[in-house]
């Protein structure tokens, strides 16, 4: 994989569009990435994340904050990459997923995540030539093409700060973390849980089928009424069913003898019950008749009463009909009467005369009826001509009004147009004015500006000169103490051999003549001092430089924005600005109601015009219908005034008649109803008296003396026959044989029959309660015992089984009789893990100068943890291997080094991944002396060779003056934007 061009535009602190030429930066091989701290040198590492994988390594790409504050709204976040991977060139680019102002209101809106790749040349088999545009189809095509994940790349392609000193101090569990996810060992994983799971699963079952059977165990106990023993359970369990089986016997037979008992008792019973019950009949019988014979005068009381009433019933519907036709001729002779006092000269006339003169006014009354109604159209239209001259009046006054209202209004809405024209005007010269306050308002902001960033320019300058002066000192010193250092290294060797020890020069354990130096020996630790006082200088200085340039830029802008403007005359033609503005705005603000008030106005002068135009109308047509209903009431008001007469109109004649003609009509039907009702009583009279003496009755009171109600009739009959029927029954009940010789005066015990069965019944109740209680514990128990054999039998089995999984499963998890307490998956990991410190290990001793290589240990860790995942270094100095954590800082970040070099390989041939043919280190290089650093440049020239790119990240000076190809990283207050140094 070679990258060839990189863009980034809006992205971390890059506000603008930044290119990276990774083909001239890559021409010699190695270049050097580097610039102010927070300028964005690790953002362009995550750029290049983002644009193959989507996301960024590390804590950054778990914010999802990828798009730059600095940025201007309409400028869109995105990565380009351009790289080739096995040998085919492809272009992709990135949008992250962020916030951005709407283009239409106000607020914020989402912009979705894009992402396309594409091909440039020769599109590849399989691929359409348009590219890639789905986010999820361009991750996968990236991993598959470059034959790792996103977390391996990120290892092995860019070798993180700081992550691999944290390796090599890591704990076997923080190692195991990492390598898993490079190495994809979640199969093994899988077989650990799958043992893990299977383990839990059979364990489940079993501890359900032992629980189950202490549950039988405990319910045959519960059953038995017995406390189950610890111990001897099966025996228990036979001696219970025995002893139960015994029980059932001795209940069976005892139940058998009560039942014989109680079966006897109660045929004895039975028999006393059914003789007393015909004594008590007897008894009954014999009382009855005595009653009925006692009763017999008043039955034949009765007899009488009710044949009397029978003989009345037939007399009295005549003689209450009588009544009624009495009551009827009364009403109608009172209601004649009343009739004859409202027509008085007609008493003496018969129905029929009195029908002929209601017919002839009845005539009369109709020839009328016409002139009724036009006397009740002349009342109307007297009422409508009076309403109809109002109105006319009423009509003539609105339009004269109208018309005086519509002079004025052709001058107010002249005088409208031409406010309303003017605050148009207005509000178009508005804009201009405002964005003119706008720049002057900023522009006097800037003149404002303008001292304090000089003044700002000058203390800059003064701090560049003094951190400039403390730096030089700074290194200085540091050469001068390097220098002495060298000169007395001989000496310095030479005070640390010992008799009998090797000298780490020639080998020797002879040391005839040791070096001295006469001057004071330099402690190294002096010298690393120096070193470090000269970085922070160097730091300091570059800070003030930045600083400088910046405040210097800051002056620059201003400048080219006032264009020699003074503060006074800014703000001389801001209060112009601001009182035109003020001016203008107040006209414009009445544009609205201005525009309104114009309309309301035209649209009232024709609402005037229409109203005045109907109102006039409306005046006409009323004086015309007046006129024409005037000429009708006088033709109509001389037929009506012959037709009234004496009365005050037609209708009041007319109803007059009608009254009257229903008088008469009313008395000549009164005298025809008393005629009817005499009539119909003399007939019933007769009725009455032949129905008298057919039914033996002298008069009218002695039949209603015998009279009866019906339900005291009815009930005297059924006394009768109850009676009788009573009678019959009880003899015949003597009559029956089973009470033949049975006296009213015979005696039995039935109580004490009934007691003696009683108790006997209880008695064999008990015992079958006892029989039934016995049999079914000893079913219930029976059926225990054969679901607990049943158990037993399927137990053995499943719990040798289980031991078998379960010391297995232990093994496979790095326990019980695993001696190296490793799991499978940790296993694996440490046959990876040793060929990576195979792989470091090479690197390592040309780095250390053949001192340190890596070991790789196996064992169990501290206290039973797990092991397997050790990693240490041997000191060929001393021959002792002691932990990575006791190297120095720049001993370790050459383990460091050296183990993400060689992890890189392992995981590039495990992957089976494409050639990695750029490769970026990030930091570390100023913990290293010169010797040191020249060793570590030559394995850097090593990986280079064959055409790959190596990229340092670093703030080192030194590493400036040795790498010629940089890309530098500037860091403004508009945001950062790189620079090529090219050789």
């Amino acid at each position: 994989m070679r990258l060839h061009r990189l863009e980034v535009a809006a992205f971390g602190p890059y506000a603008g569009r930044e290119v990276v030429d990774f083909d001239v930066l890559g021409a010699d091989g190695l270049f050097l990435l580097h610039g102010d701290t927070g300028a964005g040198k690790t953002t362009l590492l995550d750029a290049i994340a983002f644009a193959l994988f989507g996301t960024v390594p590390g804590a950054r790409g778990e914010v999802k904050r990828l798009r730059c504050d600095l940025a201007e709204p309409d400028q869109v976040t995105e990565v380009v990459l351009e790289l080739t991977v096995q040998g085919q060139r492809m272009r992709i680019a990135r949008n992250p997923e962020y916030q951005r102002p709407k283009r239409r209101g106000e607020g914020m809106t989402l912009q979705q995540a894009k992402a396309v790749l594409s091909w440039v040349g020769t599109v590849p088999a399989g691929h359409v030539a348009e590219g890639i545009t789905r986010i999820d189809e361009v991750a996968r095509t990236v991993e598959r093409l470059i034959g790792m994940t996103h977390e391996q790349f990120f290892q092995v392609v860019l070798l993180p700060q700081g992550e691999f000193a944290r390796f090599l101090r890591a704990n076997t569990a923080e190692r195991e973390e990492l390598l898993e996810r490079l190495f994809g060992t979640e199969r093994f994983s899988d077989v650990e849980n799958w043992f893990a799971n299977l383990r839990a699963e059979r364990g489940r079952e079993l501890q359900e089928r032992q629980q189950s059977l202490r549950e039988w165990v405990a319910r045959f106990a519960q059953v038995a009424r017995q406390e189950a023993p610890e111990e001897g359970q099966s025996e228990w369990v036979e001696a219970v069913l025995a002893e139960s089986a015994e029980r059932v016997g001795l209940a069976r037979e005892r139940d058998t003898k009560a039942r014989a008992a109680a079966k006897t008792a109660e045929v004895v019973w039975q028999e006393n019950r059914s003789t007393a019950e015909r004594i008590r009949r007897v008894r009954t019988a014999y009382t009855r008749l005595s009653a009925i014979a006692e009763q017999a005068d008043q039955r034949a009381e009765w007899a009488e009463e009710v044949e009397a009433a029978h003989r009345a019933a037939g007399v009295v519907a005549e003689a209450d009909l009588l009544e009624r036709r009495l009551d009827q001729l009364a009403e109608a002779e009172a209601a004649e009467a009343l009739r004859a006092q409202e027509v008085p000269d007609a008493a003496e006339s018969s129905a029929a005369e009195l029908r002929a003169r209601a017919g002839a006014l009845r005539e009369e009354a109709g020839a009328l009826a016409e002139l009724v109604a036009e006397s009740e159209q002349q009342q109307r239209d007297l009422v409508r001509r009076d309403q109809l001259s109002t109105a006319a009046a009423e009509a003539e006054k609105q339009a004269g009004e109208l018309a005086a209202e519509l002079e004025s209004a052709p001058e107010k809405i002249t005088a409208v147009r031409a406010e309303a024209l003017a605050a148009v005007e207005a509000e178009a010269k508005l804009e201009g004015v405002r964005t003119r306050f706008e720049e002057l308002t900023a522009l006097v902001r800037d003149a404002d500006e303008v001292p304090r960033v000089e003044q700002a320019v000058e203390q800059a300058r003064g701090l560049v000169r003094d951190a400039v002066d403390v730096h030089q000192q700074a290194r200085r010193h540091r050469l001068d103490l390097r220098e002495r250092r060298l000169d007395g290294m001989a000496a310095e060797l030479a005070a640390g051999l010992t008799a009998g020890e090797d000298c780490p020069v020639c080998g020797s354990t002879e040391h005839p003549a040791r070096a001295t130096h006469t001057g004071g020996l330099v402690d190294p630790e002096d010298e690393r001092r120096a070193e470090a006082a000269e970085q922070q200088a160097d730091k300091r200085r570059e800070k003030a430089q930045a600083s400088l340039l910046e405040a210097e830029g800051r002056l620059k802008t201003l400048a080219e924005r006032l264009r020699e403007r003074t503060a006074e005359a800014l703000r001389a033609e801001l209060g112009e600005a601001r009182e035109l503005g003020a001016s203008l705005s107040e006209t414009a603000r009445r544009k609205p109601v201005l525009e309104k008030q114009l309309l309301e106005l035209e649209r009232k002068t024709e609402q005037l015009t229409e109203r005045r135009r109907v109102t006039e109308h409306r005046a006409a047509e009323a004086a015309a219908e007046v006129r024409s209903l005037t000429e009708r009431l006088a033709e109509r008001e001389r037929r009506l005034e012959s037709a009234r007469g004496e009365f005050a109109d037609v209708a009041a004649r007319r109803k007059h008649l009608l009254g009257f003609a229903t008088r008469l009509d009313a008395l000549a039907e009164a005298r025809l109803g008393v005629v009817g009702a005499r009539e119909r009583r003399d007939e019933q009279a007769k009725l009455v008296e032949e129905a008298l003496r057919a039914k033996g009755f002298a008069d009218l009171d002695a039949m209603r003396a015998a009279s009866r109600p019906d339900e005291q009739v009815m009930k005297l009959e059924a006394g009768l026959a109850d009676a009788k029927a009573m009678e019959k029954a009880e003899r015949q009940a003597l009559a029956e044989p089973e009470l033949f010789g049975i006296s009213p005066e015979d005696e039995i015990d039935v109580a004490a029959s009934e007691e003696a069965a009683r108790d006997t019944r209880g008695e064999a109740e008990q015992a079958l309660v006892a029989l039934r209680t016995a049999t079914s514990r000893h079913a219930d128990l029976a059926k225990v015992v054969e679901r607990m054999t049943s158990l037993l039998a399927g137990l053995a089995p499943v719990e040798e089984r289980y031991n078998e999984l379960k010391a297995l499963a232990e093994v496979v998890n790095g326990r019980g009789q695993n001696a190296r307490k490793m799991s499978l998956r940790s296993y694996v990991l440490a046959a990876r893990l040793e060929e990576v410190a195979v792989a470091a290990t090479a690197r390592l001793r040309t780095m250390s100068q053949g001192r340190y290589s890596f070991v790789h240990s196996d064992a169990a860790g501290a206290r039973g943890t797990r092991g397997g995942l050790g990693l240490d270094v041997l000191d060929d100095y001393s021959g002792t291997v002691r932990p990575a954590k006791t190297l120095s800082g720049g001993e370790s970040f050459l383990a460091s080094l050296s183990l993400a070099l060689g992890l890189a390989d392992v995981v590039a041939a495990e992957t089976g991944g494409a050639l990695l043919d750029t490769l970026f280190i990030d930091e570390g290089f100023g913990t290293l002396d010169a010797e040191t650093l020249d060793i570590v440049m030559n394995i850097l020239d090593e990986l280079r060779a064959g055409g790959r790119v190596v990229g340092l990240v670093s703030h080192v000076e030194e590493l400036r003056q040795r790498i010629p190809t940089r890309l530098r990283i500037r860091k403004a207050r508009t945001g950062s934007s790189v620079e090529i140094h090219a050789a």
